[in-house]
């Protein structure tokens, strides 16, 4: 093919040309060998031009005709490099220079010149300006590329998203009507406002200021009317605390005397209250009404200040909703994240959460990434803090749109929003907003950013505020909106606010604390009582309900054909029913399948956890022949909710903050996390300090969610020996969640199912076993399910013929080191379980001491060190030390230690040996 024929080619279907050139940006081996060939000759020509002509693939001759057709895809490729590489050079930044990113959009770098400005070419067809001068090309091109808006969209593999951004992009006009300007005034003149009353009002009170970004309270309001156009019915938001209150007050609507109230801190914190958080880090639930009359429900969440923490609990409270209230409908919840532009680069929780985007226990149908990015993160500049280009380079990762607008130019922000959630309602694929601004003042209103960037704030100083700006924009377009209506705006919502605060001054308004979902105010924060009474939650169920779901779980279906070694699990299973046991793994099993008969929906999630780390769980199978998965709990007859079980990918922090989110959507469901190994807990820490073990006191939030930590000695090293028991019993106070170490089959059926039939709902962090999935002795029987419940402690059962007045020697302990000890100590030893250690069961402990009164020890036996494990908890807690101190205990265990255990295995025995001659002797 000549260039000449290319150049027909070009006239005839430039949309052809055109689609085969999206092919080579994103599958190029689907392209002929010419093909490929030649467009890889046009993107790798050498800087400064190089030859004129082609000598391969096309065939060339040295006519004139043939070099005007060869600069047509010249012309063609600097096209293609403003749609690629034009965001580098826009006006985005409303407060200083852009930084030279080196796009290669000059006219040498494309092997043309001055000289071919005034030359037309056919080229401009793919801009729909048809043949016209390379001077008119370059003109329209920047004008849709380099103004107030950039787009990053050519990196996408999904060439049908790529077309309809682009083609949104280069056709957009903005034009807005003279209501839609009205809009947008009044929630900027609402932002900008309400920041300055605050700050005259309550000085030097910290308030994290969004001055300079004002610009996100109408982009939040145009995402909201927008994604109800579309038919949204929920948003989530998540954000952290800069610009927060303003949020709270003009987005989600919380009065402002409530606000104004907070800020004078008076506010009588009670128990029944829970001990409150700061103003900025509160959430709150509202009913929104957008400007098209549409209604809406508004989820803010409460966040730590540990910057997107929030983010996969966001991501997981969508998904509940998306689950459990809009059956799996994903366009009808829209997850809204809100970043900072330093910590969407430096949190790694960030690459986790993205990673989550498409997997199939995880997608939420797209999230929204709306980045407030004031080019600071305290005191630290932007190019000290990444190494990428942008902040939002974490999008490329799962090659998702950005686009980054200037956030002093109002009408550009609304349409940057609104393209991008159309985009996310119609492809259902995350995107990035990057809307540039500044920060007015410093980290908080009593901080000086002039110790670290003082050129930086003397620009901030002298530079306008966007709303100042927009007024300035909508006078000189000449009356389309009134100046007195502009002024009737200021006046009126200045009115309003300083009523408020009259009204918070003169205390004419009970504060009232944020409340609970409507779902979860049927439930109490838990009495005392609560916490040991078998009859407050009867987990027991039917001999008849129990065979019915013991043989579903233990039986294969016809025709399936499993590899052996799975097979022979479920033949143990049925060998353990004929002898009326059952062992871990079907007492778990057996629990979810009896919730999920009840009308509970059931989400498992971690690492591995469809087959478990250890081969013992096997809630799906591998049919070798017809090569799919048989889920044992996807359907059996009476089954009225679901149970989800995934494998997750390989992330602590965000998966446990997502499956957090999930169990605050209902009440009715569980949601459990398992770790691989109990310490890799250590990667979560954030969710559990600042969410799980401190919602309910700090935001009145419960939770029923489920921790299951392996956990237990057994001569495998450092790494995967403890889940840190001692760091959750640290955690513990108020009867905040529960701490359990469950030794048998029966009391994990009973746990698992009594989190759902309690009048409360409290987070559970269970130690669950490794060896004793196995052992022989770790079983129970079926009466211990049909007639029992949980078992706050197990008793030492003696032999008939023994006496209660030989027993010598008390032994409490918890979890599987029971097992290793039965074995060791004589008949004069009774050896006792604590299986719940918070809230500590102390009447039934007292009732245990009282019938072992006369031993002459008591001994706290424990398989982790000194300082980790309960031991520390019991001594010292307000329920227990009195308790035990009274019985003068004796601890009987492993030295303190600066590791949890041994690499050695001969050192673990070794010291196992000694934890058992320390039991024995006299």
């Amino acid at each position: 093919m000549s260039y000449t024929q290319l150049n027909e080619l070009l006239v005839s279907n430039p949309q052809y040309l055109e689609s085969l050139y999206d092919q080579y940006a994103t599958n190029p081996n689907e392209l002929s060998a010419n093909w490929r060939d030649f467009f890889a000759y046009l993107d790798h020509r050498p800087m400064g031009g190089g030859p004129s002509v082609l000598t391969a693939p096309v065939v060339s001759t040295s006519s004139e005709n043939e070099n005007i057709s060869l600069k047509e895809f010249q012309v063609l490729q600097l096209i293609y490099s403003y749609r690629s590489r034009g965001h580098y050079i826009t006006k985005t930044n409303p407060i200083r220079p852009r930084k030279d990113r080196n796009p290669v959009l000059s006219l040498e770098e494309h092997g043309l010149s001055a000289n071919d400005l005034d030359v037309e070419f056919r080229a401009g067809e793919f801009l729909n300006l048809g043949r016209t001068t390379l001077r008119a090309i370059i003109e329209r091109l920047k004008k849709i590329y380099c103004q107030n808006i950039g787009l990053e969209c050519m990196h996408m593999h999904r060439v049908e998203m790529r077309r309809w951004l682009r083609d949104k992009f280069e056709n957009r006009e903005i034009n807005y009507s003279v209501e839609k300007k009205k809009r947008i005034l009044l929630k900027l003149n609402e932002a900008s406002i309400f920041e300055n009353f605050l700050h005259t009002k309550f000085v030097g009170q910290k308030r994290f200021s969004l001055e300079g970004g004002e610009n996100a309270i109408p982009a939040l309001d145009a995402i909201i009317g927008m994604a109800a156009e579309f038919g949204t019915k929920e948003v989530v938001l998540g954000m952290t605390h800069r610009g927060r209150l303003n949020v709270l007050a003009n987005v989600m609507g919380k009065t402002y005397e409530y606000i104004f109230k907070e800020f004078e801190g008076n506010i009588e914190t009670t128990f029944g209250m829970g001990h409150g958080d700061v103003k900025y880090h509160l959430g709150y639930t509202s009913n929104y009404r957008t400007a098209n009359g549409k209604e809406v429900t508004l989820r803010l969440l409460p966040n730590p200040s540990h910057l997107e923490a929030v983010g996969p609990v966001v991501l997981g409270f969508a998904r509940g909703l998306g689950d459990l209230r809009y059956e799996r409908k994903r366009s009808l919840v829209l997850p809204l994240l809100i970043h900072g532009d330093a910590s969407l680069a430096g949190q790694g929780v960030v690459y986790e959460s993205i990673q989550m985007a498409r997997l199939l226990g995880c997608h939420v149908g797209g999230t929204i990434h709306f980045i407030i990015n004031n080019q600071i993160g305290f005191t630290t500049d932007f190019d000290e803090a990444r190494s990428s280009h942008y902040c939002t380079g974490i999008a490329k990762v799962i090659d998702v749109p950005v686009i980054h607008v200037n956030g002093d130019d109002a009408e550009s922000v609304i349409y940057a929003v609104e393209l991008a959630t159309e985009f996310r309602q119609k492809f259902g694929e995350d995107i990035f907003i990057d809307m540039l601004c500044y920060r007015k003042h410093g980290h908080n209103e009593g901080d000086e950013p002039k110790y670290t960037q003082p050129e930086l704030y003397d620009l901030i100083k002298s530079h306008p505020d966007p709303r100042s700006i927009y007024i300035k924009k909508l006078q000189e377009e000449g009356g389309t909106i009134d100046a007195s209506i502009m002024t009737t705006m200021e006046k009126s919502y200045k009115e309003l606010l300083n009523s408020r605060l009259n009204l918070m001054e003169e205390n004419q308004i009970k504060y009232e604390p944020s409340k609970y979902d409507p779902d979860w105010e049927i439930f109490s924060r838990g009495d005392r009582i609560d916490f040991e009474s078998r009859e407050l939650a009867k987990t027991a169920i039917s001999k008849e309900q129990f065979k019915f779901l013991s043989e579903h779980i233990s039986t294969l279906p016809q025709g399936l054909t499993a590899i052996p070694k799975a097979q022979k699990i479920f033949e143990q299973r049925q060998e353990f029913l004929k002898g009326g046991k059952c062992d871990w793994a079907m007492g778990e099993l057996l629990a979810y399948a009896s919730l999920a008969s009840e009308g509970a929906n059931i989400r498992l999630s971690g690492q591995d956890s469809v087959r478990g780390t250890f081969s013992h769980r096997h809630a799906s199978v591998y049919d070798v022949k017809n090569k799919n998965f048989y889920s044992l709990l996807d359907s059996f007859k009476g089954k009225k909710g679901f149970v989800n079980i995934y494998n997750s990918l390989l992330s602590e922090y965000a998966v446990l903050g997502y499956e957090y989110g999930y169990s605050l959507v209902d009440p009715q469901s569980l949601a459990i996390w398992e770790a691989q190994f109990g310490d890799f807990t250590n990667g979560a820490q954030i969710i559990i300090d600042q969410f799980i073990s401190s919602a309910e006191t700090k935001w009145k939030r419960g939770s029923a969610i489920v921790l299951l930590l392996p956990h237990g000695y057994e001569g495998q090293g450092p790494e995967h020996s403890s889940g840190r028991p001692e760091r959750f019993l640290q955690l513990c106070a108020e009867n905040n969640m529960i701490v359990a170490n469950c030794t048998t089959p029966a009391n994990l059926f009973h746990i698992l199912r009594r989190q759902l039939h309690w009048r409360f709902r409290k987070p559970l962090v269970l130690f669950t076993p490794k060896s004793l999935l196995r052992l022989p002795a770790c079983v129970s029987s079926i009466d211990d399910f049909v007639n029992g419940s949980f078992a706050h402690v197990i008793d030492h059962q003696m032999p008939p013929s023994q006496k209660i007045s030989e027993i010598k020697k008390l032994v409490l302990c918890s979890g599987r080191v029971y097992y290793d000890l039965v074995p060791q100590v004589e008949k004069d030893t009774a050896i006792v379980r604590i299986e719940q250690l918070h809230p500590f069961p102390r009447n039934q402990v007292s009732k245990i001491l009282e019938r072992y009164r006369d031993v002459k020890r008591v001994m706290w036996v424990q398989e982790e060190p000194r300082n980790m494990g309960a031991y520390t908890y019991l001594v010292t807690h307000e329920e227990s030390a009195d308790l035990l101190s009274a019985v003068n205990m004796e601890y009987v265990g492993r030295a303190t230690a600066a590791s949890p255990a041994t690499g050695y295995y001969r050192a673990h025995v070794s010291e196992l040996e000694a934890i058992f001659k320390q039991v024995r002797d006299v």
